[in-house]
C-alpha cells in the first residue's frame, strides 16, 4: 500500500509541473490494486485542484489584464439587460412602435447613423437605440433613467464617430461633382471663346481680302482716272486746235 501511494503521489507531482503547458490533456494515473482510502482520495483531489489552478493562471491573468486595459463604457450590459437583449429587444421595440404608447425623448442623427432615447411610461421603461438607415442596430432596455441617459450619450457619440467617414465621403463626392461641373462650365466657356476667336479670325481674313480687293479696285480706278484725264486734255487740245482752224481768218472783236 505504501508503494502504491508513493507512485500515485509522484505521478500527481508530474501533473502539477506540466499542468500549465499541457492543460486539457488526459494524464494516465496509475491505479491502485486495492481500494483507495479516504486520505488518499482527499490528497489526490487537493493535488488535482492545484494542477487546475496552475493551468488556469495564464488565462485568468490575461483576462484580468484585458479588463484592466479596456476602458469602462456605459454600454456594458448588466446581467438583466444582457438577458433582455438575448430575448430580443429589437423585435420587442419594433412591435411597440406599431402602437402609440412610446415617447421619443431624444434623437441624434449623424449621416445615416443615429441614436434615440424612447420612454414607455406605462412601465417606466427606457429603450435606448443605435440605428443605421432607420434600422435598429442595438437596443438597450432599462428602467434606470440615469443609465438610460448615459447609454444614449454613448450611442450618440458612437453614431457621430461612425458617421465621420460617411460624412467625409459625402463631402468629397459633392466636391468632386462641383469640380466636374466647374470643369464642364469652364470648358464650355473656353469652347465659346474658341468659337468666337475662330469667327473673329475668319472675319478678319475676309475683311483683309475685301480690303485688298478694294485697294486694287481703287488703284485701278486711279489709273483709269489718270488715263481719262490725260485723254481729256488731249481732246481739249484737239478741240482748241480745231476751233482755231475753223475760226482762222475771221475778224476778232
Amino acid at each position: 500500500m505504501d508503494y502504491n501511494r508513493r507512485v500515485r503521489q509522484a505521478a500527481l507531482a508530474v501533473m502539477v509541473l506540466f499542468g500549465g503547458t499541457q492543460a486539457g490533456c488526459a494524464q494516465p494515473i496509475p491505479q491502485s490494486a486495492g481500494p483507495t482510502t479516504q486520505q488518499e482520495t482527499q490528497g489526490a483531489d487537493a493535488t488535482n485542484a492545484a494542477s487546475v489552478t496552475v493551468a488556469a493562471q495564464p488565462a485568468d491573468a490575461a483576462s484580468a489584464a484585458a479588463q484592466t486595459a479596456a476602458p469602462s463604457q456605459a454600454t456594458v450590459l448588466t446581467p438583466d439587460e444582457a438577458q433582455q437583449n438575448a430575448a430580443g429587444n429589437v423585435a420587442e421595440l419594433q412591435q411597440m412602435l406599431r402602437g402609440s404608447e412610446l415617447n421619443e425623448l431624444r434623437t441624434t442623427y449623424n449621416g445615416s447613423y443615429g441614436a434615440s432615447l424612447l420612454f414607455y411610461g406605462k412601465e417606466m421603461t427606457y429603450y435606448v437605440t443605435l440605428f443605421q438607415n432607420k434600422m435598429f442596430w442595438r437596443v438597450i432596455k432599462t428602467s434606470d433613467e440615469t443609465r438610460a441617459e448615459a447609454i444614449y450619450r454613448d450611442f450618440a457619440a458612437k453614431s457621430q464617430q461612425l458617421a465621420d467617414v460617411e460624412i467625409r465621403r459625402i463631402r468629397l463626392e459633392a466636391q468632386k461633382a462641383f469640380t466636374q461641373r466647374m470643369i464642364a462650365l469652364t470648358q464650355d466657356h473656353a469652347n465659346r471663346l474658341q468659337a468666337d476667336l475662330t469667327i473673329a479670325r475668319q472675319q478678319q481674313a475676309l475683311v483683309m481680302d475685301q480690303q485688298k480687293q478694294t485697294r486694287d479696285q481703287a488703284n485701278a480706278l486711279q489709273a483709269q482716272k489718270t488715263a481719262a484725264q490725260g485723254q481729256l486734255r488731249d481732246v481739249q487740245r484737239q478741240v482748241r486746235e480745231l476751233q482755231r482752224q475753223v475760226e482762222g481768218g475771221l475778224p476778232t472783236q
